[in-house]
């Protein structure tokens, strides 16, 4: 039988984006436009998978998700143009198993989706992908970034800056190579590199100041160690 996700997003356009990426890849969608309405709808679906936008008209996704868990443990994915820290905190704290910002790269989407969905069947997680930095487990594929046990939030500008990194495999690069492949412009301002360093080295490094795992070598860019 295949999967069945539900996608629950006002925005027309978004929702059928979300949709082709899910269909292509051989999984059902069903689509409702406000919390009420999914609520109701969901109440007889059979379900792998929720994807939920937080902005939605009258009741918003945390107060959807609040009602959502005290009935049913189907993984929840929040797709949501709120990606502070804070609101990916609380979509956690409510019972979202994934945060994924808006906009998003189709392949951090299909791959979140993915690994959720082998979590769900109770398949074993990939492993090619796993990279270990001190007490950090980073696991390309899935899209996670643990310390130990504990899962680290991470933004798709963070996430796109850390798998970089990793795939340099200790290999500095320029701020501008960077930009390119993360940001997939040409030109532009590369100050934002150095901003989502700072961002990540605030949620990996013990004391930011003087990094470990994410250096800056001279006149070369930044390479993280392993």
């Amino acid at each position: 039988m295949k999967d069945r996700i539900a996608i629950i997003e006002d925005v027309a356009e978004m929702a059928e984006l979300i949709r082709l990426y899910l269909e292509n890849e051989g999984w059902e969608t069903v689509r409702f436009e406000t919390a009420e309405a999914a609520l109701d709808g969901l109440a007889n679906e059979v379900l792998s998978l929720v994807i939920l936008d937080v902005n939605l008209p009258g009741m918003d996704g945390f107060a959807f998700l609040d009602r959502f868990r005290k009935e049913r443990s189907t993984p929840v994915l929040i797709v949501s143009a709120r990606s502070a820290d804070e609101d990916i905190i609380t979509g956690l704290g409510y019972g979202a198993d994934e945060f994924v910002s808006k906009p998003f790269s189709p392949r951090v989407l299909v791959a979140r989706v993915r690994a959720m969905l082998r979590r769900a069947h109770g398949q074993p997680e990939a492993s090619s992908d796993l990279v270990v930095f001190g007490p950090f487990t980073f696991d390309g594929e899935a899209c996670l970034l643990k310390k130990g046990p504990e899962r680290i939030p991470l933004s798709n500008k963070e996430f796109g800056v850390l798998n970089f990194l990793v795939e340099q495999a200790g290999r500095p690069a320029l701020p501008e190579i960077i930009y390119r492949s993360v940001w997939k412009h040409e030109f532009g301002d590369l100050t934002a590199v150095a901003v989502y360093i700072q961002r990540l080295r605030r949620k990996i490094e013990s004391d930011p100041a003087h990094p470990v795992y994410i250096e800056t070598v001279p006149g070369m860019g930044y390479r993280i160690n392993r």
